[in-house]
């Protein structure tokens, strides 16, 4: 019996290496769904698998099995009348909707699928594996494109606002006045945390290029009474004044002295009893069970030249290395977690 159960646990096993080692082939299947559009092809209603595959322009040999695919993998629904999507693809890949992350799988599909190939090579050399490899910058190049610019910040809110839901309901928002976001995109995150809390003013800081989205954004959501936008650089530039500082997937990009040097900016510009707020996918402290923390910072190393991600232990010793006389670590949403620090 007990030989029976280990060649049990062995066949899981090696059922389990062989499903990690075809990843990229699951990740291909649904980086082509989400570039051909296909679950917004769906948004409305479920279609025929011939009219589906008319329209997404797909050759019969292989239609079916990357439809079937899709549905084995939970992303797609087959019924009666035809391929529908699931609450969470309706939810999270239609364009033009709030939680899209397509955009994000977009990017991840042209951009980060290649660099991770040479994953060795950056072991190897700790060098980046990006743009930077050639001699070029993926953030200096994309923001000089508003076109594309605009669907990476658009990413970056979508993959944000699972975080950006649970700020708004579990920070203790009353005493403060003012919430300041630096490095903050389209503004995604303040908007909602303002929506929720009529009381707060928000200002969102970041490059200048960056200001039509912010405004746009603010427009949609109503709050240009009480959003606004500073253009500033955060390596040259004081952080602006506030109550309460959002660095939301920030820190991770930069070396540990930039870390600190940002944690010490914001210690300068809040007030006594002012807070700063850092979430990340934050490692676990045990270093064993957040495998996203894990990867993203695994990523961080394919494209950054010195960023990597870190426990909560360790931004809270950086958090009083700043100044900061009590910090806290809080599970946010999903792999994701935030360090508050007070002044």
């Amino acid at each position: 019996m007990r030989r029976a159960r280990d060649e049990q646990d062995q066949s899981a096993a090696l059922d389990r290496i062989l499903q990690l080692g075809l990843g990229f082939a699951v990740s291909k299947v649904l980086f082509s769904a989400v570039r051909l559009g296909l679950f917004t092809e769906l948004a409305t209603r479920p279609l025929p698998y011939e009219e589906l595959r008319d329209r997404l322009g797909l050759h019969p040999r292989a239609a079916r099995d990357f439809l079937d695919t899709l549905v084995a993998l939970d992303l797609l629904e087959r019924g009666p009348e035809g391929y529908g999507n699931t609450p969470v693809t309706a939810r999270y890949l239609v364009r033009d909707r709030a939680t899209y992350l397509g955009g994000f799988l977009e990017m991840t599909d042209l951009r980060l699928y290649g660099f991770w190939g040479t994953l060795l090579d950056g072991l190897r050399t700790g060098e980046p594996q990006n743009e930077i490899r050639h001699g070029g910058d993926f953030f200096e190049t994309l923001y000089q494109d508003p076109v594309r610019r605009s669907e990476f910040l658009r990413a970056m809110t979508g993959l944000s606002m699972r975080s950006a839901h649970a700020l708004a309901d579990t920070v203790d928002w009353s005493a403060h006045r003012v919430v300041a976001d630096v490095g903050c995109a389209e503004g995604g995150t303040l908007g909602q945390i303002l929506l929720r809390h009529p009381h707060l003013r928000g200002t969102g800081y970041d490059l200048e290029s960056v200001r039509d989205d912010f405004e746009h954004r603010a427009e949609r959501f109503g709050l240009t009474d009480r959003l606004t936008f500073t253009a500033g650089d955060f390596f040259t530039d004081p952080l602006p004044r506030a109550d309460a500082l959002l660095l939301g997937h920030i820190l991770h990009d930069w070396d540990l002295p930039t870390k600190r040097m940002l944690l010490r900016k914001a210690y300068e510009a809040l007030p006594p009893g002012g807070v700063v707020i850092v979430y990340e996918t934050l490692i676990d402290d045990d270093r064993r069970t957040n495998l996203t923390g894990l990867l993203m910072s695994l990523n961080m190393l394919v494209e950054t030249t010195g960023g990597f991600d870190y426990t909560g232990a360790e931004c809270r010793r950086w958090m009083a290395e700043a100044g900061f006389t009590s910090s806290g670590v809080r599970h946010l949403a999903g792999p994701e977690s935030m360090v508050v620090g007070r002044k």
